[in-house]
């Protein structure tokens, strides 16, 4: 599904803040896999997301998707068979166009505008189920713009525009940290009902450690652009937040924390 083969990535270079990330980084995603991906700060989680969407490019290796080299392709391009949603609430919808509004414009995505009717009448009841599916009571608000939604109900909506199209592959990007506690396990329950329903291809970065363990069906644990932990199977069932502390902590006396 997804390889990132050999990857080298450098920020700031020819500078005094030169910094190699990724060198000679591979890492792999299989078709069906729902990858928890946790790690400190820095560590080249987002960077890892950043590579797979085209958001950033590598100065060497090649990113494959679906068999494809799509490495020189725009992140544009890229999004018409990668779903993403983001930490902030605010950066997935527009909050000033209701919300069939903004599912129309996610409805079209893959399609070519012209002059006729940005929503159609015909597909409002299909975005009433994919709402419904929420537990929100989104369904009832149809009308409402966007902006005037809490955090956890426009995450929501976002989670289900990055996924309504056929997309390939669903890349979150810590989208449950702007949220409160509560907000942050319904998200949780909404993503994971997605994933299993629509059989998406998952790729999760988050520092909640419990979100990790109990969703998914592999863990990764990136530090300073390595991998350090990738369990799948009965050893990711049986993981403990607890164990993952410790590495944690074994990782930061290491390094002199």
């Amino acid at each position: 599904m997804l390889e990132l083969k050999n990857i080298t990535k450098i920020f700031n270079a020819g500078t005094v803040d030169e910094t190699t990330l990724f060198d000679n980084f591979s890492f792999k995603v299989d078709d069906g896999e729902f990858v928890a991906v946790i790690g400190s700060n820095g560590s080249g989680k987002t960077t890892l997301l950043n590579l797979a969407c085209g958001t950033i490019r590598p100065e060497s290796g090649a990113v494959i998707f679906g068999g494809n080299d799509i490495t020189r392709l725009p992140e544009h391009k890229r999004a018409k068979s990668i779903g993403r949603v983001l930490q902030d609430p605010r950066m997935g919808t527009c909050g000033n166009l209701t919300i069939t509004e903004n599912m129309a414009l996610a409805d079209n995505k893959n399609k070519s505008f012209g002059l006729g009717a940005g929503v159609s009448k015909k597909r409002v009841e299909y975005y009433r189920t994919l709402l419904e599916a929420c537990g929100m009571g989104l369904e009832n608000r149809m009308n409402v713009p966007v902006g005037n939604l809490s955090g956890g109900q426009r995450q929501a909506i976002a989670l289900v525009i990055a996924s309504m199209t056929d997309i390939d592959l669903l890349v979150l990007d810590e989208h449950t940290a702007a949220l409160d506690p509560k907000s942050s396990e319904t998200l949780m329950e909404i993503t994971d009902k997605v994933v299993r329903e629509k059989h998406l291809t998952t790729l999760m970065v988050t520092h909640n450690l419990r979100f990790a363990v109990e969703y998914g069906s592999r863990m990764v644990m990136m530090h300073e652009g390595k991998c350090v932990l990738d369990i799948s199977g009965e050893e990711k069932k049986n993981a403990k937040v607890d164990d993952l502390l410790k590495i944690f902590n074994q990782i930061s006396i290491e390094v002199g924390n």
